[in-house]
């Protein structure tokens, strides 16, 4: 049965991942600025009961949220994401993405190599490629950021979004599950690998983190080929601040966000045609679908002050 609160046009529903988030720091800045059609535009709509949720899944509400509107299913840590994104969906399947390993005095943070050049990932990638056949894994070239794991010991595995980790300690979001051994031992051997690996003396020589190993997510199958759900159109201008702590970039690109996006999300509505939001936090994603409109609650609406939207973003 379709969620009654999506937009029935996947086009003229918005998913915002990164809207809110438990740092008191964000949540001040974002109590401080002025977005006026995203006020606006939450007069005229209404959220869907919030499933409880937690700051410590290995889904992200965003993933989750994006998965459910699709009608994709998966457990905590395992949607399917790189199988989706394949020609043979059925098989099981991981994103393995390059990544540093910071090592601190009392525990070990990873930062995404999202800037990575084609040519040092290609080298690093050749480097552990026959690692993983050894284990009869097959390993694939998509992007400098993302290479494709394909293999039986995939199936059954739970890892934590790469948006989850990203500049945090890893020791609460190590993989679980039967062969969450065997992930860690081969994720301990592409750290020694890479660590004399030339493509890293490259990287150093230009003042650049060495990719020092790499984060395994996306994991699982599809059970059948059936068709998904078009997935809603996501922005995602809030997460690449939200990930550094960087609040003030995050508050000027939500003053972006609501200059176009979320503007164009109220003129849909205002012209009466059906729109959704889907803004994403930490914890949890609040599903927002138009009221019922009459004469009464127009009225009702036009007399009633509109409330800033901090108070909803608080909740996710």
């Amino acid at each position: 049965m379709p969620d009654p609160f999506l937009a029935p046009d996947p086009a003229h529903c918005l998913l915002v991942p990164f809207a809110g988030a438990l740092d008191p720091a964000a949540r001040a800045v974002f109590a401080s600025l002025s977005l006026p059609r995203l006020t606006e535009l939450l007069t005229l709509l209404q959220p869907a009961p919030a499933a409880d949720g937690s700051e410590w899944s290995f889904t992200p509400p965003h993933e989750r949220a994006l998965a459910q509107a699709m009608g994709l299913t998966g457990d905590d840590g395992a949607l399917p994401w790189a199988a989706l994104d394949s020609t043979h969906p059925t098989e099981p399947q991981a994103w393995f993405h390059p990544v540093h390993f910071q090592v601190g005095m009392d525990q070990v943070s990873l930062t995404p190599a999202h800037e990575l050049d084609a040519a040092v990932s290609q080298q690093l990638f050749d480097a552990l490629a026959p690692l993983c056949q050894e284990d009869g894994v097959a390993l694939s070239f998509v992007s400098a950021n993302r290479w494709r794991a394909r293999g039986e010991r995939l199936r059954g595995l739970s890892c934590a979004s790469l948006d989850r980790v990203a500049g945090r300690s890893v020791a609460a979001w190590q993989p679980r599950g039967p062969q969450a051994p065997w992930l860690r031992r081969l994720q301990s051997e592409a750290q020694m690998l890479f660590y004399t690996h030339p493509a890293n003396d490259a990287l150093e020589s230009a003042g650049r983190a060495p990719v020092n190993g790499f984060w395994a997510d996306g994991v699982g199958a599809l059970a059948s080929t059936t068709a998904l759900n078009p997935p809603p159109r996501t922005d995602e201008r809030l997460k690449a601040p939200a990930l550094a702590g960087d609040w003030a970039s995050w508050a000027r690109a939500w003053e972006a966000l609501d200059a176009t996006a979320i503007a164009d999300l109220l003129a849909c509505l205002q012209r009466g045609e059906p729109a959704g939001l889907i803004l994403c936090g930490e914890r949890r994603a609040v599903h927002l679908a138009p009221k019922p409109r009459s004469w009464l609650t127009d009225w009702t609406r036009r007399l009633r002050r509109p409330a800033h939207p901090a108070s909803l973003l608080e909740t996710l």
